[in-house]
This record gives structure tokens, sequence and C-alpha cells, in this order.
């Protein structure tokens, strides 16, 4: 088989060829139909993101695809079911095996590249802005990269739960993608965010994916009793959080990482996949998808999304 790999950590991924994994004993093997990309992967290649394994492996953290075969002491799957699998790596793959515990059945009206592209962003707000920040219908929710392949879901969801959504981002174009999410106001990158949410009353939730100067601004626009959510980096800076500051206004800043749950409380994963998979079903999301690309241009995938090129997600198609 084909798999898009990390041979040496540190060199550029390549395309190679493969055995064909078989299943243990609690697993799966799904032939692939799509894997949705995402920064973390850029991270992976570097050997810079908290859950890289070690190499050989194959990059690609969310799939969907068909069982094909299945290992002893699995009951609950069977071959020629469709699922969806929040995997970590081995995704960019013609096939993956992968523990059964993790994938989920898909509804017969997803396709392999919606499924591709929920897990992770759809996953990753739903479970950030419900479970952890314990958004309330009528609070403003401030989206800053609005129009990635995180935040654009975090626009959608805080919108599905009754939020007052402001979304930051570059650009007209992208904008207008948040917009189209449901954004309620728009704020350009270009410019003073503190100044422009604080006219608007401020913010009562931050989900935060830039970091940095951006992440300050939105820590000085928040109200007395707002929660921040620093879901990620992409600035490159890493904000330092003043203490006492988090003490005058009464504030809470709450740490979220999907990948966690899995490894302690993975039902919390799955009822979040189980939700969204409905919401899908229903036609209240839809995942954004600016790019489809085939295995062989996963490269050129990649530098869209290091590029910040992309809108909402790339999924690469097999």
């Amino acid at each position: 088989m084909l798999a898009y790999c990390v041979e040496t950590q540190g060199k550029p991924p390549t395309l190679t060829t493969l055995a064909l994994p078989t299943p243990s004993d609690g697993q799966i093997r799904v032939r692939i139909k799509a894997c949705g990309l995402n920064f973390a992967d850029l991270l992976m290649q570097k050997g810079t993101y908290q859950d890289t394994p070690e190499a050989p492996f194959a990059l690609g953290m969310e799939v969907a695809g068909i069982v094909d075969e299945i290992g002893n002491n699995v009951s609950t799957i069977a071959p020629g079911d469709r699922v969806a699998v929040y995997c970590g790596f081995g995704g960019l793959a013609e096939y993956g095996v992968f523990d059964a515990d993790r994938a989920v059945p898909l509804p017969e009206t997803m396709s392999f590249e919606d499924a591709a592209a929920i897990q992770i962003a759809y996953g990753t707000s739903h479970i950030a802005l419900d479970h952890r920040a314990r958004l309330q219908p009528g609070e403003t929710l401030l989206v800053t990269g609005a129009a990635g392949g995180v935040g654009l879901t975090a626009v959608e969801i805080g919108k599905l739960m009754g939020a007052k959504v402001i979304a930051q981002a570059r650009g007209a174009e992208r904008l207008s993608v948040a917009a189209n999410a449901g954004a309620d106001y728009l704020v350009d990158a270009s410019e003073d965010l503190r100044e422009r949410v604080l006219s608007l009353g401020g913010a009562d939730v931050v989900y935060d994916v830039i970091g940095g100067d951006v992440f300050n601004a939105a820590f000085r626009a928040t109200n007395p009793e707002g929660r921040l959510l620093p879901i990620g980096f992409a600035g490159g800076e890493v904000p330092n959080i003043p203490a006492n500051h988090l003490l005058v206004k009464n504030l809470t800043v709450i740490g979220l990482y999907i990948g966690g749950y899995l490894k302690f409380r993975p039902q919390i994963v799955q009822e979040s996949f189980s939700t969204l998979f409905q919401w899908h079903k229903a036609g209240r999301i839809k995942p954004h998808i600016s790019h489809v690309l085939p295995l062989g241009q996963v490269a050129e995938g990649m530098q869209l999304l290091k590029d910040r090129k992309s809108t909402g997600k790339i999924v690469i198609s097999l």
C-alpha cells in the first residue's frame, strides 16, 4: 500500500510503499477513503507536536473508510461497515490498522470527505465550548483565526449554542467565510482587536487559535468572569498569561486538548462525535472543505496549510 510517511524525524515526508498491515486483538483494518489534514501534521513533521510518535510513521490524524478486516475480540464492528476513526497518526495511507474502540459508525447520509473533516475540528470546538467553557445562550463568543479549520467550526457551533459570535480573520475573503458560518460581527486582523471587541460589549468566552499578541488583545477585551480557551498557537508564540489580571477580573483560562480525552475519558470524545454526526444528519452543521486532493498531492495540501491559503478543511481523498 501507499503511505505518506515520516521516515526520519526532521526530514521531509515521502510517499512510500509499505506492506499491508494486519489487525491484532481488538483492532480493525480500514480501507481509507478520506483523511483530513491538520496543523498538527505540520508539527509532527518537525517532531514538535506533543503526541509525535517515533519514526517511521504515516501522518494523518482523522480518517473515514470501510472496515475490511477485524482482529480477535472485536464484536461491535464488522467488515463492510462505514466508520470514522480519530487515529492520531497513520491516516495518510491506503489502509490503516486502528483500535476498534476508536471507530464511530457513519450515518449513510454522511460522505467520507465530511466524516474526515468533522472529527478533530468540530470535536475540539464542541468539547471546548460545551464541556469545558459551558458557553451559554446570549453570551458573546470571540473566535480568532475564525476562517481556519478549527476556528470556523467554533463560529458554527457557537451560533448553534445560542451565542453572539465575533469572528476575527485576515482579509475580506476569509471574513466572508466566517460570516457564512453565522458570525454576527467581523473583525479584520488589521484592526485593533481589543478596541473593536470592547465596542461590541466585550467577550464572555474567547476561543483563540493564534496566540501571541492576538491572545493578549483578546484577554484585555474579556468581560469579568469570562473564560478563555487557548486552543492553539498558529501565530507561533505561546502567550504568557498574567495571573494578577485573572484575579482582578475573575477570569478563567481553560486548557483543552482533545487527544488527551482519548487517554483518560474517551467517552467524552465518543459522545461529542455522536452529537456532531446527529447534527450533520439533521443539516445543522456542514463542514467547509476548501480543497480535496489525491494522496499524491499531500505535500501541496500541507503547503496550503502552512501558508494559510486554505479555509475550513483540506481533505485527502483516496
